[in-house]
């Protein structure tokens, strides 16, 4: 009896060591998978190979849930919108074997752009979030803005003479996403600024577009032709467009 006493004792000090050593090496959704099979029969009916594998299982998506979720912070979307959410049954020309392809998400991989146009409240910025935390939940960097308000906010980091360092955050980014662009007509400033982030992307990066106006007549949106052409030539011809039309899902009480 004392030397089972004795065992039992040594084999929770080294339960305890080993859970010990997992805190410190930070293996921690292996240490609570280790802690939670302790006083269980889980282990008992495993080889030792397949319990080692389970516990490496539990701390890969340990790291995979604290990456996403990271990446999702980071990105700081205007909506918590998901793919599996969308409506395709809504009439606003919404193709569903194209979101698919999206959703795939090779046109990250590929360094392609995503147009979405369409009136006012028909998804765009939700479509566009859906794709960003698609992208988040592969691993991708993406960051997501109102397009006016980066504009002001890279026009004063030009005053204050950080701008080349908010560019290189953004550069950082596999996936960039501009909400309401051309919602307001761009100045001079924004043009330029505008055509920097086009220029460090172009066949680097990718990017999602949402306006709502159709791409047709984005070239006077921009309003400078050199600049508009310049741009345009980068981020429309190879890009995947969605035209949505139909009435706002807002006034619909659907979003």
């Amino acid at each position: 009896m004392e030397t089972n006493n004795t065992t039992t004792q040594s084999g929770k000090d080294m339960n305890a060591t080993t859970l010990d050593l997992m805190g410190r090496m930070r293996l921690n959704g292996m240490k609570e998978a280790f802690k939670a099979s302790l006083g269980s029969t889980f282990a008992e009916n495993m080889t030792p190979d397949a319990f080692v594998a389970s516990l490496i299982s539990s701390e890969w998506d340990y790291r995979n849930d604290k990456m996403v979720a990271r990446l999702t912070k980071q990105a700081a979307f205007r909506y918590k919108a998901y793919l599996e959410a969308v409506d395709y049954t809504l009439p606003r020309g919404l193709n569903q074997n194209q979101m698919e392809r999206l959703a795939t998400l090779d046109f990250i991989r590929e360094h392609q752009n995503v147009i979405i146009t369409g009136p006012s409240g028909t998804g765009k910025s939700f479509i566009a979030c859906g794709l960003g935390h698609e992208a988040c939940n592969n691993g991708f960097r993406t960051y997501y803005s109102n397009t006016q308000k980066l504009m002001n906010k890279l026009k004063g980091a030009k005053a204050k003479g950080t701008y080349e360092q908010e560019m290189k955050k953004i550069e950082k980014t596999q996936l960039l996403i501009l909400d309401d662009l051309f919602l307001i007509g761009l100045d001079a400033k924004e043009r330029a600024i505008l055509m920097d982030i086009v220029e460090d992307r172009h066949g680097q990066k990718s990017m999602i577009l949402t306006a709502q106006i159709p791409v047709g007549n984005w070239y006077e949106a921009i309003g400078d032709p050199t600049i508009a052409d310049a741009i345009l030539d980068r981020i429309v011809h190879t890009a995947h467009q969605i035209e949505l039309n139909g009435d706002s899902l807002r006034k619909m009480g659907l979003q």
